[in-house]
C-alpha cells in the first residue's frame, strides 16, 4: 500500500478544485492521515464533504484543527468500537475479490442499468476499483495496517480497553507546574552527537564469530588492570600481591569475581581469579567476615583479607569501584536558555498477539502533541519474540515491515520537527544480534529526512546540548539482578546493579554473558565501555519501570511500550545544561522526569 505523502495529497485536492499551497497545511495533512489510519482519497473526499456542510471553507491550518475535531476523533471512536473476526489469508482474500469482481462485470453485461441509479466513480480510469474492492481490499486505512503483515486482522482487544491512559507513574525532580512541551523557538538547534565522535564510534556491520579465546582472554585482562589501577590510585594502595601466595599477614588483592561452577553464584561458590601480573591463578574466598558485600561474576574487586594457606582468601575488606568523572563542557550556557523536552521510549511496538502498530500510532500522536525537541526510539521495531514471528505467520520480509515502521515515525512527526534517535535491540529479527550492536541503515531516506534521523549503535554515549545520554537497549538489568549476590547492602537491587555499571565502567559488566547475548569482546573492549560516568542513563527492561539518582547520574527505566497484549510506558525528561555548580557540588541537568502510561 502506498504511502501517504504531500505529493499523493496533491493531486486528489486538485481533482475536486481544493487550492492548497501552504506546504505546512499539506504537511499537517500527512499527519492526520496517518494518526487517524486513513488514506490521502479517503482524507481528501472527508475534507471535501465537511467543507461542503460549510459552505465551502477554505483549507487552513484552523480549519484542518476543526476537521479533526469534528469529523476524523469520531471515526476513531467508531473503528475502536468495531470488532473483526476475518482470519484468511491475504492472498484467499485478494482472488475471492477478484472472482466477485468478474462476476459483477458479467451480470451487468447482460442487463440493463436502471435510470438514474448510476452514480460519479469516484476512481480513475489507471486504477478503477468497484464497491466491494474499495470496502475489502486489504491495508485501506493505513501503512501500518495488520492485513500488510499477517492473515490475522484482528486488532489486540486488550490493548484498545486498557485503562489508565497518560496516566503518571513515576516523577523526579520538580515536576510541579511543569512544562512538557518541546521549546517554543523551532529555529533553535539541538546539538546532537555521539560523544566518542563519528571516526570512534561503531559505525557500520562487522565480522563476527572470529574471536580467538586468547583475545577474549587480553580484554578481561586489560579490564582487570585499567580497574585495578584505579582503585589502587584512589585507595592509596601500595602494591597487590598475588592472590594464592601463602601469608601470615594481610594482604591486598586484585582480580575478577567468578563462580567455582556453571551455576549460578552464591556465597560459598565465590572465586576470585587474578591478573597475570598477580600470578592469573583462581583462589576461593570466604565472605563469612565481611559486614556487607555485593557481588556478580565478572566483577573487578580489591579485597584485603588472609590467605595463610594459599588455598582460600578470607576476605575482611571490600573496596568498591569508583565511577568516572562527568562530562564537562567549555560552552557557555546562554541565560534565559528553554530547558530541553526529551521522549524516550522502547519497543516492543505491537502487542503480543497483534501485529498491529497501534501503540506506535499512539505515540506518533503523543509526539505530535508535546513537540519533544528529541525523541530516543530503542528496539525492538520488529521483535524477534512475538507470538506471529515465532510462528512464521507474517506474510511480508522483516526489512519491510521495519521500513514501514520507521517511514511512519518520520512521515508523522514531520510537521513537529523532533530530532529522531534509533536505537537497535538483540531482538530486532532483521538485524545483526551481537553484541556490541552496529547502527541500523535506511538507504531509502530522503535527504530532508535524513537530517532529522540520527542511527545509532547499542550501546552508545550521546551528547545532546551539552548533556551527556548512556543508551543500551540490551536488558542488563535483568541480566545481572539474576545473577548477583548481597549481604547487609540495605539499597534495593535496581540501585547496587546500576552503581556496578557505573563503577565497573562498563555498558555489560557482566561475565560470561547470559546465552542470548552474543558478544564479541574485541569490539566489545572499544565501543561497550563508558569513557565517562553519563549525567542520564536509560536502560529499558523487563522489571519495573523507575527514575533514580545513583551517585550523581539519573539512570531511567522507561519500561517498554507495549507489556504483553497490554499498553505500556515511555518516559520523558525536561534536561539543561547546568551553568554553575551550588556550594561547589555537580547541579544535574536533569531538571524533571516522568514515566508515563501510553
Amino acid at each position: 500500500m502506498a504511502l501517504v505523502t504531500a505529493e499523493s495529497l496533491k493531486p486528489e485536492l486538485e481533482m475536486f478544485d481544493v487550492n492548497c499551497q501552504d506546504e505546512a497545511v499539506l504537511d499537517k495533512m500527512v499527519e492526520k492521515c496517518i494518526c487517524n489510519r486513513i488514506q490521502a482519497d479517503e482524507m481528501v473526499l472527508e475534507w471535501v464533504a465537511y467543507s461542503a456542510t460549510k459552505s465551502g471553507l477554505k483549507l487552513t491550518m484552523e480549519t484542518l484543527e476543526q476537521f479533526e475535531h469534528d469529523i476524523l476523533n469520531k471515526k476513531v471512536k467508531k473503528r475502536e468500537g468495531e470488532t473483526y473476526n476475518r482470519h484468511r489469508d491475504i492472498h484467499t482474500l485478494q482472488d475471492i475479490i477478484k472472482a466477485e469482481e468478474e462476476e459483477e462485470n458479467l451480470l451487468d453485461s447482460y442487463s440493463t442499468p436502471a435510470k438514474g441509479s448510476q452514480k460519479r466513480a469516484l476512481t480513475t480510469p489507471e486504477h478503477p476499483h468497484s464497491k466491494r474492492s474499495a470496502a475489502l481490499l486489504v491495508s485501506p486505512g493505513l501503512l501500518l495496517s495488520p492485513a500488510s503483515f499477517s492473515p490475522s486482522l484482528t486488532p489486540s482487544q486488550k490493548y484498545s480497553q486498557r485503562g489508565g491512559k497518560g496516566e503518571v507513574v513515576v516523577t523526579f525532580g520538580a515536576v510541579q507546574g511543569t512544562r512538557w512541551l518541546g521549546r517554543k523557538d523551532p529555529s533553535s538547534e539541538v546539538q546532537l552527537e555521539l560523544l566518542e565522535g563519528p571516526e570512534d564510534s561503531l559505525r557500520c556491520s562487522y565480522k563476527y564469530m572470529f574471536q580467538r579465546l586468547r583475545d577474549v582472554r587480553n580484554v578481561l585482562t586489560e579490564k582487570i588492570e585499567e580497574l585495578g589501577e584505579g582503585l589502587r590510585t584512589h585507595f592509596n594502595i601500595e602494591e597487590f600481591s598475588p592472590v594464592s601466595l601463602p601469608a601470615q599477614d594481610r594482604i591486598t588483592v586484585l582480580g575478577q569475581v567468578c563462580c567455582d561452577s556453571n551455576g549460578k553464584l552464591n556465597a560459598q561458590s565465590v572465586l576470585l581469579e587474578a591478573g597475570p601480573e598477580q600470578g592469573g591463578q583462581q583462589v576461593p574466598v570466604d565472605l563469612s567476615e565481611l559486614q556487607e558485600y555485593s557481588l556478580f561474576p565478572g566483577q573487578v574487586v580489591v579485597i584485603e583479607g588472609m590467605n595463610t594457606t594459599g588455598r582460600k582468601l578470607v576476605a575482611s575488606k571490600l573496596y568498591e569501584g569508583v565511577p568516572l568523572p562527568f562530562y564537562s563542557s567549555n560552552i557557555k550556557m546562554e541565560t534565559g536558555e528553554e530547558p530541553l523536552n526529551v521522549l524516550v521510549a522502547c519497543g516492543p511496538y505491537t502487542p503480543s498477539d497483534s501485529l498491529t502498530f497501534d501503540p506506535l500510532l499512539d505515540l506518533i500522536s503523543v509526539i505530535v502533541r508535546d513537540r519533544p525537541d528529541v525523541c530516543l526510539l530503542l528496539g525492538p521495531f520488529v521483535d524477534s519474540k512475538h507470538e506471529q514471528i515465532e510462528k512464521a505467520q507474517v506474510t511480508e520480509s522483516f526489512e519491510t515491515i521495519f521500513s514501514r515502521c520507521i517511514e511512519s515515525i518520520v512521515d508523522g512527526t514531520k510537521s513537529v520537527g523532533s530530532r529522531l534517535v534509533f536505537v537497535p535491540s538483540q531482538r530486532d529479527i532483521h538485524h545483526h544480534f551481537i553484541y556490541p550492536q552496529p547502527p541500523f541503515t535506511l538507504p531509502n531516506l530522503s535527504k530532508e529526512q535524513a537530517q532529522r534521523v540520527m542511527l545509532v549503535p547499542d550501546p552508545c554515549t550521546l551528547l545532546i546540548d551539552g548533556v551527556t545520554f548512556g543508551l543500551t537497549s540490551t536488558d542488563i538489568l535483568f541480566h545481572m539482578g539474576a545473577e548477583e549476590i548481597s549481604c547487609g547492602t540495605g539499597s534495593d537491587r535496581f540501585s547496587r546493579i546500576l552503581k556496578h555499571m557505573l563503577t565497573q565502567r562498563s555498558y555489560y559488566p557482566l561475565y560470561p554473558p547470559v546465552e542470548e547475548v552474543n558478544m564479541d569482546y574485541e569490539k566489545f573492549q572499544s565501543f561497550g565501555q563508558m569513557p565517562l560516568t553519563p549525567d542520564i542513563l536509560i536502560m529499558p527492561s523487563e522489571l519495573r519501570y523507575f527514575i533514580k539518582d545513583v551517585v550523581g547520574c539519573v539512570c531511567v527505566n522507561p519500561g517498554r511500550l507495549t507489556k504483553g497484549q497490554v499498553g505500556g510506558t515511555y518516559s520523558r525528561l525536561l534536561i539543561q545544561q547546568s551553568s554553575a555548580s551550588q556550594d561547589g557540588k555537580r547541579v544535574s541537568p536533569c531538571l524533571a522526569a516522568q514515566v508515563v502510561k501510553i
